[in-house]
């Protein structure tokens, strides 16, 4: 193997048509023979580009509608061979196997093809086989030959060829190559978790994960780890999908709770009310629904007005000139909405260190999907927690229903609570959190500190009744004492949502009874670890 080694040849058969043409004429210009198939070969003939078939490399016709091509030992056999190794030469110069120095290879759109949901014989139509298979064997021998399987590649390869006189370096080829396998892995994946979601197989005996990196990060959670941002590839709208308006990059933390904000926000619909999520480290510091984004906003501030200092603030309708105006007052480091009018985006452009994005629309709550969590060792794999509880869901298990006031707070702070992080405790008044306590390690300190949190800011706001009073508790899961329960009701809360299944639902049951409490049960935990 040597360092620099002359591009004579290149074998091009791609898909995505995006630059072909360009690196065609640039190739041919650099008296770079042209090889090439179907529709590849058409479009680079039709621009007056000499190309060889590769029927006419391999002395065999293309067949089985175009399966069978490339699948050949004229093919493999000059990507394969190790030009520095005698026996190689000699067995290239015995069959009459030339060497392809420079592989130029997208594969089949399977991952469209499924994204437009197209049926199970046509995916199966998508599975590129001679692809791989090319890209596998050329991406094995980088010691001699070159392979691109991005459009994005294309100028880097010109660009070394110019650097080096129609040569590639060995280091420019090791990078190729790692690209390549890592594109063959994601193609795989992409195949591999079709199948087990189209034969309905929730644990396949392997199973694997793949993304296209989205930006390098200047620094992970804390700045001596290292990051980077992934995109899976769906189109599901959110931070991986946004249009980022103005300010700086985003920060690992910023992508982690502009994610959670926007999910928290796409619970509610638009066509209902406008609703506004302030998050910090993950969890909501206030959450509300107005008759105008700024009434929404407003009340979602009040809820605690110290923690969404620095926030994300997540909105479920188009950004407006008011609410702009409102969220201007303080310091926040990110705004994700649907869209943005031009008035607001007059507005924000004098905050210069806030980020605002766009998303054309809200993520479906409801959408399944995977969600992946590493730990030593292995992968932690489960079904997103889509699950949604309707009005009619909720059963009543106390001897005084709730009010219809009180219904509709109580599936409000239910839709809240499953994006705390457990333990979770959150109460709401009139369609805004008055109070969340989320991720102590009991429930009961839980209740206490959202009850605190709101006492601090009735303070706070110079208010002579306390937030909290008369407001309607959701709890992410059961509680297994009553404690929890009476502490809520000792804050003024007056009806509590909560899943229902403990052993002890009886006494909790009684308990809220005594208090003159309303409670209903879902039947559905929303733990969020």
């Amino acid at each position: 193997m040597t360092d620099l080694v002359p591009l004579r040849r290149a074998l091009i058969s791609v898909s995505d048509k995006t630059g072909l043409v360009d690196l065609g004429r640039a190739l041919a210009a650099r008296d770079v023979e042209l090889i090439s198939t179907g529709g590849t070969a058409k479009a680079l003939r039709d621009v007056g580009l000499n190309v060889r078939d590769v029927s006419e490399l391999t002395e065999f016709p293309e067949m089985m509608d175009g399966r069978v091509k490339t699948l050949h030992p004229k093919v493999h056999g000059g990507l394969l061979a190790l030009r520095d190794n005698v026996a190689h030469v000699s067995a290239m110069n015995r069959h009459g196997i030339e060497a392809i120095d420079l592989l130029v290879v997208n594969l089949y759109p399977f991952e469209e093809t499924v994204s437009k949901g197209a049926d199970y014989a046509t995916c199966i139509e998508n599975i590129d086989i001679g692809g791989p298979a090319m890209i596998r064997a050329a991406s094995k021998n980088h010691g001699f030959v070159s392979v691109v399987t991005d459009v994005a590649d294309y100028t880097a390869l010109l660009a070394e060829l110019d650097a080096n006189n129609g040569a590639t370096s060995y280091p420019f080829r090791q990078k190729l190559a790692l690209t390549a396998y890592a594109r063959t892995a994601a193609y795989d994946t992409a195949v591999s978790n079709w199948m087990a979601a189209a034969l309905e197989e929730p644990a396949p005996r392997r199973r694997s994960f793949a993304g296209t990196l989205a930006q390098t990060l200047r620094y992970g959670e804390n700045p001596h780890q290292t990051a980077a941002f992934y995109s899976d590839g769906t189109a599901r709208p959110g931070v991986s999908t946004a249009t980022q308006h103005q300010g700086k990059e985003l920060s690992y933390n910023n992508i982690n709770d502009t994610d959670a904000a926007f999910e928290l926000v796409s619970e509610f619909s638009p066509q209902d009310n406008p609703v506004c999520a302030i998050i910090k480290h993950a969890n909501p510091c206030g959450v509300a629904r107005g008759a105008t984004l700024a009434e929404a906003y407003t009340h979602a501030f009040n809820c605690d007005q110290t923690s969404a200092f620095g926030g994300i603030i997540a909105l479920n309708q188009s950004l407006d000139g008011a609410t702009a105006e409102e969220i201007s007052k303080i310091f926040t480091e990110v705004v994700i909405a649907p869209g943005a009018d031009d008035e607001a985006m007059r507005i924000f452009a004098k905050k210069k260190n806030l980020r605002l994005l766009t998303t054309d629309g809200l993520a479906d709550p409801r959408a399944e999907s995977l969600t992946v969590r590493q730990v030593s060792g292995g992968l932690l794999v489960q079904d997103k927690d889509n699950g949604h509880v309707a009005r009619n869901d909720l059963k009543v298990v106390t001897k005084r229903a709730p009010s219809e006031a009180e219904l509709a707070d109580l599936l409000f702070a239910w839709k809240v609570a499953k994006h705390v992080k457990s333990n979770a405790i959150v109460y709401v008044k009139d369609g805004a959190t008055v109070g969340v306590g989320a991720g102590q390690m009991s429930r009961v300190d839980s209740a206490r500190i959202a009850a605190r949190k709101s006492a601090d800011m009735a303070e706070a706001l110079g208010l002579d009744t306390p937030l909290i009073q008369g407001s309607v508790v959701a709890s992410d899961a059961f509680f297994p004492f009553p404690d929890g329960l009476l502490t809520a009701a000792e804050a003024g809360a007056t009806a509590v949502v909560q899943p229902g299944g403990s052993m002890r639902d009886d006494e909790v049951i009684a308990a809220a009874d005594e208090a003159g409490l309303a409670m209903v049960f879902t039947g559905m935990r929303h733990f969020r670890h």
